[in-house]
């Protein structure tokens, strides 16, 4: 008798080869995102790559900015407890149930809050529980994680990695939040949209990483003036409509948005994008052909581990 495990991981397998198939083609996806301000950022430019793509895509989404696993799991153990209570309706008003119910969906994309993506012990028992209560409302959806992005290099501070301290530069935000989705990857049998493997590649290149202008001092500049932040993926300096500075090291700028979106349109259409023809305006174009190609060729690395996960594969080697 074939063990019950042993079918459902092959079962798994069968769906995830048959997703890469059928997707490579012109299609209708229906993707459902659960996440927060990152998944935003990185789904922004996704309907205009889709439809240049010639894809049609339908996006349903249960974000709330700062949200954990744990956040959104409170909010569902809410709602079961009583439909009417607010702590269950933390998607502008409405609950998990009341988004996801508009449709049935190919694709759910889940993730944990950036500041916390590198503590694993943070994941655990939510993320398994969100799993299975979207397992039980979406039986016929692929339930996928996105691996979100590490701070810009000069951020301030970087995500949390154990008993209350901080990772020390954005290279061990980015190791450690690789490794905890990769585990979490292998422990729910989930396949991984790389995105914070692409952030990073573009910020290790030696050519094209962005580099703290450091001529710069913000304590005494006046407005308008801001640093040089070529090439930056994070919206970084700004001032606001008072005129008063501030800094934003961890959301992704229009770069960073297109880059998420463009590894988002690799891993669900099963197709490079380095062909699109949609750039958003102020991303430069040769910028943004680098861009593509090394979304692609993130997404690619990891495509074997993806493959595999059903049958408990371990993390690829480190992009760079």
């Amino acid at each position: 008798m074939i063990p019950k495990l042993l079918v459902r991981r092959a079962t798994i397998l069968v769906f995830i080869l048959a997703v890469g198939v059928s997707v490579g083609r012109a299609r209708t996806l229906r993707l459902f995102v659960v996440g927060n301000s990152f998944s935003n950022n990185a789904t922004h430019y996704l309907p205009e790559l889709a439809q240049a793509g010639g894809h049609e895509l339908i996006i349903g989404k249960a974000q709330t900015g700062g949200c954990s696993f744990e956040r959104h799991w409170n909010a569902v153990e809410a709602f079961l407890a009583d439909p009417e209570d607010p702590k269950g309706k933390i998607y502008g008003g409405k609950s998990l149930h009341d988004n996801i119910s508009t449709g049935t969906w190919d694709v759910i994309t889940v993730q944990q809050y950036s500041l916390l993506s590198p503590d694993y012990g943070t994941y655990q028992p939510f993320a398994a529980k969100l799993q299975a209560h979207l397992r039980k409302l979406q039986p016929g959806a692929d339930i996928v994680i996105h691996q979100t992005w590490a701070y810009r290099s000069d951020a301030a501070k970087f995500g949390l990695v154990g008993d209350g301290k901080n990772a020390a530069s954005e290279r061990e935000m980015w190791e450690k939040s690789r490794a905890a989705y990769w585990r979490l990857a292998t422990d729910l049998g989930a396949r991984v949209i790389p995105t914070g493997d692409a952030f990073w590649r573009v910020d290790s290149d030696p050519k094209w990483s962005y580099k703290p202008d450091t001529s710069f001092e913000p304590k005494t500049a006046s407005h308008p003036a801001l640093p040089r932040q070529t090439n930056s993926l994070h919206v970084g300096y700004r001032w606001n409509a008072e005129e008063k500075l501030g800094m934003d090291a961890n959301h992704a700028n229009a770069a960073g948005e297109y880059l998420g979106a463009v590894v988002w349109y690799g891993f669900l259409f099963n197709e490079s994008p380095e062909k699109l023809a949609f750039v958003p305006p102020g991303v430069a174009p040769e910028f943004a052909a680098y861009l593509r190609t090394v979304a692609w060729q993130v997404v690619q690395k990891v495509r074997a581990a993806n493959e595999k996960l059903a049958a408990a594969a371990k993390p690829p080697a480190l992009v760079r």
